[in-house]
């Protein structure tokens, strides 16, 4: 049945009947080719049409295709997440009647490998606003499980909208690393910067003064937040401390801050 409806849409496309003579051909049949296709009921062979002068390929088969990169792609997403390939090939296996190896998995994901370069690499343009960040991650690395800092850059572009500028992958978040990250932003074209926002680390502080010297610098609340939390003598404090700094963060006016600012402190004194 399959056959049949790839050879009359070839016929449909050739827009000429098998040996027909007409001024509305255009192209001509040229046999058959296999082709094995893997479905919900086991393997089957097809007997795809061709045509001499090339340009035809049956609508059938094309949305199998799409459906099978479909898959693949999720194959390539289950892989990243951390999904381990003896667990991919189980639910493949249960979704679609048949295994796949570690190869088909690798490959898959690979197929990520320019789409997240060319993302990587993507020009930057006018960012006014820049919030950089760290976090740690458990990563493999020769065969043992270590630490890495994933280095963050986030902007404000002057639509007002917030993206994701860059990420990077390192051992720590040493001067050098972060001085690399940033040099790499600028050579992407961020530029126009006029507030950079991010914790005390002394790398980053360092690398940002290094790259952006003279631009002005805020600390970030949520992290001066977490340090003050450090220095209260009992646990239970942290959350009334955490209340009183977001205080001093929501008023309405300078004079109101040092206000809350001055009661908290000699609260805590």
């Amino acid at each position: 049945m399959i056959n049949a409806a790839m050879q009359a849409e070839r016929q449909q496309y050739l827009r000429a009947a098998p040996y027909q003579h007409s001024p509305d051909r255009r192209g001509h049949a040229n046999g058959y080719k296999p082709k094995t296709v893997k479905t919900r009921l086991g393997e089957i062979t097809l007997d795809v049409p061709q045509v001499r002068e090339g340009g035809f390929y049956p609508e059938a088969l094309e949305k199998g295709q799409r459906s099978e990169r479909a898959l693949t792609l999720t194959l390539a997403e289950m892989y990243v997440q951390g999904v381990s390939t003896r667990k991919v090939t189980t639910i493949v296996e249960q979704l679609c009647g048949s295994s796949v190896s570690s190869s088909v998995v690798s490959r898959a994901a690979a197929l990520l490998d320019a789409t997240l370069e060319s993302w990587r690499n993507r020009p930057l343009g006018e960012f006014p606003y820049v919030f950089l960040d760290a976090r740690y991650e458990k990563v493999r690395q020769d065969g043992q499980i270590r630490d890495a800092a994933i280095l963050f850059a986030f902007g404000v572009g002057l639509d007002g909208k917030r993206q994701i500028l860059g990420v990077s992958v390192s051992l720590s978040e040493h001067e050098v690393h972060w001085r690399t990250f940033l040099q790499s932003l600028v050579a992407r074209g961020l530029n126009s910067v006029q507030l950079i926002t991010s914790d005390d680390h002394a790398g980053l502080k360092a690398a940002r003064v290094a790259v952006f010297g003279g631009i002005p610098w805020q600390r970030c609340q949520f992290h001066l937040q977490q340090n003050a939390g450090a220095h209260v003598p009992r646990q239970e404090m942290r959350q009334e401390l955490a209340e009183e700094v977001r205080t001093i963060f929501n008023a309405p006016d300078r004079h109101t801050a040092e206000a809350y600012l001055a009661r908290t402190v000699q609260k805590h004194a």
